[in-house]
């Protein structure tokens, strides 16, 4: 079967091919093709709620070579855990990239991009993080902190983690699913307790104060930000962003507008994960360097991890 006249596939169907999908070895390729100038992007479409609080973005990209092009509609909606309901919804469309025809329709129900986001945190740790990060840190307890813990086992022998979120149930519920993934995992008292503990940390609230200071993060240690896709969010605070010995950005381009490093001065130092990935880049230098990642989700992760998942579903139904 050739995706080619606007074949659905439904989450269950794409649920059933993920675990044959490497999602680093799918990203990497795609993050070094952005940095390197092999892919295009559209700019975010976004749209903000505030009562209930949610955003919705679209985002549309193609990777030199590719066969598709992908525009992915994404939304998170923070308070439908209260309902019983997931946080974040979507579907990606998949057009030839030699026609502009339809080809697929991944139903995923925000799943892919929850993958993809959990993915990114695992490639950026494996540049980035220490070698013994002591302890994992997990701020927030939805569905992307789940995918990040998820994501990390293949990248790092750390099976301690600790857990922080603001609804102490809600931590202990994801304590609870990291230590039936194998982890030695607890509820910490407050960001910076969990940051006294951790050398790798990665953040995944909507929050738009930020919830880690200079003061709190030991030497060594390495941030992935993932919450803050929007200019209205804000997980770090300007003094530690400032203090980083190394900020990797997904887009340097995007992330000046829609990350934790839009707050930076034009002159201050970034480099991409993809030039990284690709030896362009250094990434740790030290084991004392403090670094942070910030993953503001770029479309060409979108289109790697649909490209994985269609192949995977053709050669099911081949």
């Amino acid at each position: 079967m050739a995706a080619g006249k606007g074949d659905i596939f439904d989450r269950k169907a794409i649920a059933a091919v993920l675990p044959r999908i490497d999602m680093v070895a799918a990203l990497e390729p795609a993050f070094a093709a952005l940095s390197a100038g092999g892919a295009q992007l559209a700019a975010v479409g976004e749209l903000l709620f505030s009562d209930p609080p949610g955003d919705v973005h679209v985002k549309a990209g193609h990777i030199a070579g590719d066969a598709h092009f992908v525009v992915k509609v994404a939304s998170g909606f923070y308070d439908n855990g209260r309902l019983g309901l997931p946080s974040s919804s979507g579907l990606s469309l998949l057009f030839d990239a030699r026609t502009g025809g339809l080809s697929a329709i991944l139903l995923d129900d925000g799943m892919l991009t929850d993958e993809r986001t959990g993915g990114a945190g695992a490639v950026a740790a494996k540049y980035l993080a220490p070698a013994d990060p002591l302890c994992i840190g997990i701020l927030g307890a939805g569905i992307q902190a789940e995918q990040q813990l998820r994501h990390l086992l293949p990248v790092t022998g750390c099976r301690s983690a600790l857990i922080w979120a603001r609804r102490a149930d809600a931590a202990e519920a994801l304590a609870e699913r990291a230590r039936q993934m194998g982890y030695s995992a607890v509820v910490a008292e407050s960001p910076a307790a969990l940051a006294a503990q951790c050398r790798l940390i990665v953040t995944t609230t909507p929050s738009a104060v930020p919830l880690l200071d200079d003061c709190d993060i030991m030497p060594g240690t390495h941030i992935t930000a993932v919450g803050a896709d929007g200019d209205h969010k804000a997980e770090l605070s300007d003094a530690l962003i400032e203090r980083a010995d190394l900020r990797v950005a997904d887009s340097i381009a995007q992330c000046r507008e829609r990350g934790e490093f839009r707050r930076l001065s034009e002159a201050a130092t970034l480099v991409e994960l993809g030039d990284v990935i690709a030896g362009r880049a250094h990434g740790r230098t030290a084991p004392d360097q403090i670094t942070i990642a910030d993953l503001t989700g770029v479309a060409v992760q979108d289109a790697a991890i649909a490209k994985a998942v269609v192949s995977a579903l053709q050669h099911q139904q081949d």
